[in-house]
């Protein structure tokens, strides 16, 4: 049976007029993400109905569909949780936060696109947002390391390989250096994310202790260097800023073989990990000018 003009106008009035009434956006923190990174979304909804919402009751109250430029539907991994009753009072807004990345197989470089859809079940209806778009990028792996994984001391069982890479990507106007921990055929990714901006002209500096931690030190101005410790399972641990000074700082095994940054000056920040003191400090190891 046909619809009519009349009969389609009707039935599409409510759903406009709810639209206009409750909206729904998704944005994203950035445009470009490397395979395997974060990929935060938030999804803010704006409440003009007159009526108080009462949202989260149901597992599936908010849902993502992620696909390709050309309409290519992503595969999802699982559910993005967002369980979590609350209430919305007219003229009120709410946003909720989530991380896209574990849930969609989004590992293919190229350009893509997320839509949000809310249901409102004291309506029986559902809004959707508009497509939000972003970009997959693969970077340039600068290094890239397979180390084992430490067991417990007297294990029979052979370590887990698995892999370290840094990668390079840009950013807007600026160069990001990411620490990407994989497996050993990167068939399984644990980790990727940014670990400061990088100074295009220079090297990163990478070392691994005996606990198997990547230890990193890489330029991100003029006479500013980062020193970063990552874990085995990719989580950051040690955060640092150096500034060159008589001496250019460098990494170095201590007497005890535990890897240190010699010279320069250690500068303490506000995102230093774990956080430091509010005093400038020399390195006792002098390290050679270049």
């Amino acid at each position: 049976m046909k619809l009519t003009g009349l009969t389609l106008g009707v039935l599409l009035a409510p759903l406009l007029q709810m639209s206009a009434q409750v909206t729904v956006e998704v944005t994203l923190e950035q445009e470009q993400f490397l395979g395997g990174e974060a990929l935060p979304a938030a999804v803010r909804i704006t409440n003009r109905s007159g009526q108080t919402l009462r949202l989260g009751t149901e597992p599936d109250w908010l849902t993502f569909l992620v696909e390709s430029r050309d309409g290519f539907i992503v595969v999802k991994t699982g559910e993005v949780p967002v369980l979590g009753e609350f209430t919305l009072e007219s003229s009120k807004v709410a946003t909720r936060r989530v991380d896209l990345a574990p849930y969609f197989q989004l590992t293919i470089p190229g350009h893509y696109k997320v839509t949000a859809n809310v249901k409102i079940p004291q309506w029986q209806q559902e809004l959707s947002s508009k497509p939000k778009s972003f970009v997959i990028s693969s970077g340039r792996t600068l290094w890239e390391q397979e180390f084992g994984v430490p067991i417990p001391s007297g294990s029979a069982t052979p370590p887990e390989v698995r892999k370290y890479a840094l990668q390079l990507a840009s950013h807007l106007k600026e160069k990001r250096l990411y620490v990407r921990v994989t497996d050993a055929v990167e068939g399984k990714i644990y980790r990727v994310f940014p670990v400061g901006i990088f100074v295009s002209s220079s090297r990163p500096e990478p070392q691994l202790d005996k606990l198997s931690n990547l230890h990193l030190l890489f330029q991100t101005g003029a006479r500013v260097f980062n020193y970063s410790v990552v874990n085995p399972d990719g989580q950051l641990n040690v955060r640092q800023s150096y500034e060159y000074t008589a001496t250019r700082p460098i990494l170095k095994p201590d007497k005890e073989g535990n890897i240190i940054v010699a010279g320069g000056i250690r500068r303490p920040m506000a995102n230093d990990l774990p956080p430091g003191t509010n005093s400038i400090r020399a390195n006792d190891v002098k390290a050679p000018k270049s």
